[in-house]
């Protein structure tokens, strides 16, 4: 259940920020022990309690910048001025992420409710902003290029261009994750351990083969590129770099719909909210609300603690797991390039690694190959598909009271639902494009949203109570946000309706 809020015996019971919602209520932060239910907060809780939203998020992460779009660019054109943009773009997401997060930790609000606190108000941004969320990733990319490592798996051979069955496992996979919800007791804890392992697996059978089967003088390439400003290789498009842009690490201007699994974790105010319960769970009450804390000593050493942490889940694992999620992949693009001559098509991309291993190096290989693509991929769908629902339930729940009285205060009698309903429309998107066009129309959508929220997140983190606003340098790294990720959504407009702003 959420907690009940006590609030601190000021005469400030309320925290007044933005528009059209309640006021803030007030109570005490937290300590991390009394969250993580242990004695103290040192590497071993740190690692089995605190570290979690990060793993979700780069769980996400890596499969579509880093398996597909990462290594299609890099197998076209080679590492060196393509490496450069994906170290930016990590860079900006993850300061981006912690400032999405800093509202999360001090308000226990999740971002898509934040918005409605943004003028002119909720009836604008938060209907809005579901709409951004859905529009850009009801495609399924992931879930068709997962189903096409799965056929692999399952006949020994690639499938053929259009076909039906590996479509089918797509839609098995989606049905697979509306199981590890549904028998979960904590969503948020589920989709933690499933990542453990997957995100895990991954990154250490990578490290493997490329050890293995990469020459030396292709890591040096590899990492000479991801720190060498260098002008775009000739040939490729601004709107196939911003396609790679808006995937690495995550979604650029559209990674708020993650950090809501801060909440859930029960980081800082988010521990006073509640979280979304599975329906092994006991029914929980999610605040409609969010509440903040009082500037004073005792929570201004609190929230220190609780910043460090959200320090070190976000740059010490989501921003290093993303740079060796996209290096890793793209050393093994770069390798299987190198073998067979030729760089993959749109339609070979999810396959391509592993086809071109199995010829030289066997049939071991390549199932290892596979198996790795399948699990990057379906992470990446495990956690977007749980995103729109839980993106659509938060805005729904909190901006509607004939909602909470329907659903009696349970929101899972509104997300399980909802997401039945995603699964049967996402089984319909998948038949119509090929995987790799689904991914690239979804990055250059979260490219639009550089345009918007963080401004908004401006807006919203200098009313927040005095120990946990921005300085004025995080100001500037979020407009440097605006300006890289929306260069790239204008530039896909303009090739959208005509020609590319710069083709290079």
């Amino acid at each position: 259940m959420a907690e009940s809020v006590e609030t601190t015996g000021t005469a400030q019971a309320t925290h007044p920020l933005g528009v059209s919602r309640p006021d803030l209520a007030v109570a005490d932060l937290p300590t991390p022990e009394e969250v993580f239910g242990v004695r103290r907060i040192g590497f071993r809780e740190l690692v089995k309690f605190a570290i979690g939203p990060s793993l979700i998020a780069l769980g996400i992460s890596i499969g579509s910048g880093e398996w597909l779009l990462g290594p299609q660019a890099v197998g076209t054109y080679g590492f060196i001025g393509v490496g450069w943009v994906i170290t930016i773009s990590a860079l900006l997401q993850t300061f981006y992420n912690v400032e999405c997060s800093r509202y999360v930790v001090a308000t226990g609000e999740v971002p898509v409710v934040g918005w409605g606190r943004v003028p002119p108000g909720w009836i604008l941004w938060v209907p809005l902003s579901v709409f951004v969320i859905i529009f850009a990733f009801i495609a399924g990319g992931w879930a068709a290029s997962a189903g096409q490592g799965v056929y692999a798996l399952v006949h020994g051979e690639i499938a053929a261009s259009g076909a039906e069955e590996p479509r089918i496992y797509a839609i098995l996979l989606l049905v697979v994750v509306f199981l590890i919800t549904a028998t979960a007791r904590r969503i948020s804890r589920a989709l933690e351990l499933a990542n453990w392992i997957m995100v895990g697996t991954i990154l250490v059978l990578l490290l493997i083969l490329d050890l293995l089967l990469v020459p030396a003088s292709l890591w040096w390439e590899g990492i000479r590129g991801f720190v060498t400003p260098a002008a775009p290789p000739a040939g490729i498009t601004a709107t196939e770099l911003g396609g790679l842009a808006g995937f690495t690490a995550l979604a650029s201007g559209l990674n708020w719909y993650i950090m809501s699994h801060y909440r859930d974790k029960g980081y800082g105010m988010g521990h006073r909210v509640g979280f979304l319960s599975g329906l092994r769970g006991d029914r929980n009450a999610v605040l409609a609300s969010g509440i903040t804390f009082p500037d004073d000593a005792k929570n201004r050493a609190l929230w220190r603690r609780w910043y460090r942490l959200l320090l070190t889940d976000m740059w010490g694992v989501f921003f290093v797991g993303a740079m060796l999620g996209m290096l890793l992949p793209t050393l093994l693009m770069a390798r299987a390039v190198e073998i067979r001559g030729e760089g993959p098509t749109p339609e070979t991309v999810p396959t391509f690694v592993a086809d071109v291993l199995r010829g030289e190096y066997g049939t071991f290989v390549f199932y290892v190959a596979l198996l790795m693509g399948v699990f990057v991929l379906f992470s990446t769908q495990l956690g977007i598909f749980e995103a729109m629902v839980r993106t659509t339930t938060d805005a729904s729940h909190a901006t509607s009271s004939k909602l909470r009285a329907w659903i009696e205060g349970d929101p899972r009698k509104f997300y399980y639902p909802f997401m039945i309903l995603l699964l049967v429309i996402i089984s319909i998107v998948i038949h119509l494009a090929l995987p790799v066009g689904l991914v690239q129309w979804s990055a250059n959508m979260a490219n639009f949203g550089a345009l918007i929220y963080p401004f908004m997140l401006i807006y919203l983190n200098r009313q927040l109570p005095k120990p946990a606003r921005p300085r004025p340098w995080h100001t500037v790294i979020l407009l440097l946000n605006v300006l890289f990720f929306g260069f790239f959504f204008v530039n896909f407009v303009a090739d959208l309706v005509g020609e590319p702003l710069i083709t290079f």
